[in-house]
């Protein structure tokens, strides 16, 4: 698990408690706890919930860009999208799919 230091990069100088809690927190406790739950798994995980939440801006495009480095495949991506469009809404779909294009065009 590489270290995240989004949150005090883009934060710490303004909200470094938020900072300390995204980078140690949420990806260095939890992202970490690979018995638990696996890299794969939780990247499909996380582009569930803002894909269902109406959360398709850069940090949706990040996690795809996770979601791939963690194994989740351009055919399993496309299934994801389009099991969710029928939960999560038609319009969130094809923002995502357009984002999860650019990602695996680098395939």
């Amino acid at each position: 698990m590489v270290k995240q230091t989004a949150g005090r990069d883009a934060l710490n100088d303004f909200a470094p408690k938020f900072a300390e809690l995204n980078d140690d927190v949420l990806f260095g406790e939890v992202w970490s706890r690979e018995d638990q739950l696996s890299l794969k798994t939780r990247s499909i995980v996380t582009i569930t919930a803002l894909i269902s939440k109406g959360i398709v801006d850069s940090s949706l495009t990040y996690h795809i860009s996770t979601a791939r480095k963690n194994g989740v495949t351009r055919t399993e991506m496309a299934e994801i999208l389009t099991h969710l469009a029928f939960y999560a809404g038609w319009p969130n779909a094809w923002a995502a799919f357009r984002m999860a294009k650019e990602v695996y065009a680098e395939e």
